[in-house]
């Protein structure tokens, strides 16, 4: 028998290294991404003097 079947789903998710590195790499560049937008979106005209 397989040892690969016997796994838990998330313990097969969290050995593969590749994902684990994408997702590291990925979440807080959205995170910070979509941050930015927000933190864009809300400041406000500067005002001349």
């Amino acid at each position: 028998m397989n040892n690969e079947t016997n796994k838990h789903w998330l313990q097969r998710l969290l050995d593969n290294i590749w994902l684990l590195l994408v997702l590291g790499v990925l979440i807080p560049f959205l995170s910070y991404t979509v941050w930015g937008w927000i933190e864009i979106a809300l400041v406000r005209p500067a005002q001349m003097p």
